[in-house]
């Protein structure tokens, strides 16, 4: 029988989290995507806190999902510099390297976040 969407996805999701931890010296960037919105989290999972998290609610840039994307990426490497992170793991949650996801990153990388 095949997966369905979610289920396929959580499979997925699981597999990256097997290998993908965050830190305190190199926490975990966390995304989720939600077919109106897109959120991302910076996480150290050792002593599980949320250092920093932006999501497109909170972001006033209208336009394409590709382009907030973008900039919640910007914003939420902009909360991790100013928390002193500047290298993080990358956790796509389960969803595929293309579209908002890598939107999200490239913006997190032009704002100085390395992974």
């Amino acid at each position: 029988m095949a997966f369905s969407k979610s289920e396929r996805r959580n499979k997925i999701r699981r597999r990256i989290r097997k290998t993908v931890s965050g830190t305190a010296v190199r926490p975990r960037l966390s995304v989720y995507r939600s077919n109106k919105e897109i959120y991302a989290q910076i996480i150290n999972d050792v002593d599980g806190l949320t250092i920093a998290s932006a999501s497109s609610r909170e972001i006033k840039v209208t336009g394409e999902k590709i382009v907030i994307a973008k900039e919640v990426g910007k914003s939420v490497a902009e909360k991790a510099k100013n928390a002193g992170i500047s290298t993080v793991s990358f956790d796509r949650g389960g969803y595929l390297y293309h579209g908002r996801v890598l939107s999200l990153a490239e913006g997190a990388r032009e704002a100085g976040l390395n992974f």
